[in-house]
């Protein structure tokens, strides 16, 4: 890791620690009394048994914001860190087939409220403050296995608990049907990971859950995107946050996707890199969730604009971005980067000039781990078409 980064890294977790004479020994405690966001969190460890419960923090009140990734433009990484971390996750371990009985329907409900839902998690023994951090979901605080649980309902969305209740639907229908009805994704990934979709349902970790939703929808958006008009110029984007840096390259092409990530460790540079045509991808990508999470926002920016065009993200990961927060951020960072200006460029060589400027890391270095990028450079754009 970059002496920077783990500088930064550092400060954040001794003022983590610091905050937790805040609230007393409610970290280390046999129970928790406190508002859950609502939130819920299925772990992959020991799979097909996981860990499957409630986050809450010790506060009460409206507590929406610890996990709501869609609202948390302009927070600082220190500020969403300090969110997660004040999440005390209680756990049952349960096998992913077991979808029914009066836990996970609690979880289940949890999931579907419309609002903060006042919980009591009291636990076998008492909690010890450790931090989770997988890159994938967002981190969280201490962990607990739960010995009993009580929840203060609240009113359901309605078309969450339509969804529920039809279970003719298949699980891929049911994410598109939440999305277009105007359900954030970070919700429609919380149903999905608690076993609420589908006609064959089961517990879905959280951190696949939340890949399967954005590929789910992005397979979607493609296949709306390949009937509409090709773009007639070339317009990058850009957006830096959390120090994340994304440059946004669109051309005139049929559709087609690549992602290329840098980063460093240990003072050396590292890249990344995948892509697609309109077959989509048919292995796991090597950037992992990051990739379907761009390329969602991409796709929305295209659908909304009912244009088509050939797509190349960059993003470069700054020694800042100290601790991974979760791919949900690399989603927000290109539905931000798509409401910026685009700068115009007239060739593609050009206009991925324009997209490495805006970072530390050279066209050149970009270039020599991109494979569609450098097919498309020996085209004219004449070609694209």
């Amino acid at each position: 890791m970059h002496s920077g980064s783990q500088d930064i890294r550092n400060s954040i977790l001794a003022k983590w620690h610091e905050s937790l004479s805040k609230y007393g020994n409610l970290f280390s405690s046999d129970s928790i009394s406190g508002t859950s966001p609502p939130s819920v969190f299925v772990g992959s460890y020991n799979y097909p048994k996981v860990f499957v419960g409630p986050m809450v923090p010790p506060i009460h009140g409206n507590t929406s914001l610890l996990d709501s990734p869609e609202n948390w433009k302009g927070k600082s990484l220190e500020e969403i860190i300090n969110f997660r971390l004040n999440l005390v996750r209680g756990t049952q371990k349960i096998a992913i087939d077991q979808t029914e009985g009066r836990y996970i329907e609690n979880l289940q409900e949890i999931t579907m409220s419309s609002k903060p839902i006042d919980s009591d998690l009291i636990f076998q023994k008492s909690t010890t403050p450790k931090i989770s951090l997988d890159g994938e979901s967002a981190p969280f605080g201490p962990v607990g296995e739960i010995k009993s649980a009580k929840f203060s309902y609240t009113s359901s969305v309605k078309s969450i608990e339509k969804i529920f209740y039809d279970k003719d639907l298949k699980a891929q229908d049911a994410v598109l049907k939440l999305y277009n009805s105007g359900i954030e994704i970070s919700k429609i990934q919380k149903c999905f990971s608690i076993g609420m979709l589908g006609q064959k349902r089961k517990l879905v970790p959280t951190k696949w859950s939340i890949t399967a939703t954005d590929d789910i929808i992005s397979k979607y958006l493609t296949d709306e995107i390949l009937d509409y008009a090709l773009i007639d110029t070339c317009k990058v984007f850009s957006y830096t946050h959390l120090g994340n840096i994304f440059s946004v390259v669109l051309f005139p092409h049929r559709w087609i996707y690549e992602m290329i990530e840098a980063w460093y460790s240990n003072g050396v540079l590292g890249f990344g890199s995948d892509s697609e045509d309109a077959r989509g991808i048919d292995h796991p990508p090597a950037i992992a969730g990051a990739y379907f999470a761009a390329k969602l926002g991409v796709l929305e920016y295209l659908n909304k604009q009912k244009i088509q065009a050939g797509v190349i993200i960059l993003r470069e990961i700054r020694p800042e971005y100290a601790i991974p927060v979760g791919v949900w951020q690399v989603r927000e960072g290109i539905r931000e980067a798509m409401k910026q200006n685009p700068t115009i460029s007239e060739t593609f060589d050009s206009a991925l000039r324009i997209a490495s400027q805006k970072m530390s890391i050279s066209n050149s270095e970009w270039l020599s781990h991109g494979e569609i990028s450098n097919m498309l450079r020996q085209k004219t754009m004449y070609d694209f078409f």
